[in-house]
């Protein structure tokens, strides 16, 4: 099975973010996993995209803020 993967450009468009907050994200890890296929060029698989962003998904606002106080006990 082949995966589909976004440019950097398809990412942050696709995800509404700024370029620069994507190539941040990339120095703190706050982003999906990505692949660098070139001194210059970098490419994000679609299912990694679609992970991270599901991983950031809630229900209401204090189930994320419950996810963010564990998180924070366990780190």
């Amino acid at each position: 099975m082949s995966d589909l993967y976004l440019t950097e450009r398809e990412f942050s468009e696709r995800y509404h973010l700024a370029p620069r907050t994507v190539q941040r994200w990339r120095t703190t890890g706050d982003g999906p996993a990505f692949v660098r296929v070139g001194p210059r060029r970098i490419i994000y698989r679609l299912s990694d995209c679609e992970a991270w962003a599901s991983a950031r998904t809630y229900s209401h606002r204090s189930a994320e803020l419950a996810a963010q106080s564990a998180a924070q006990r366990a780190g």
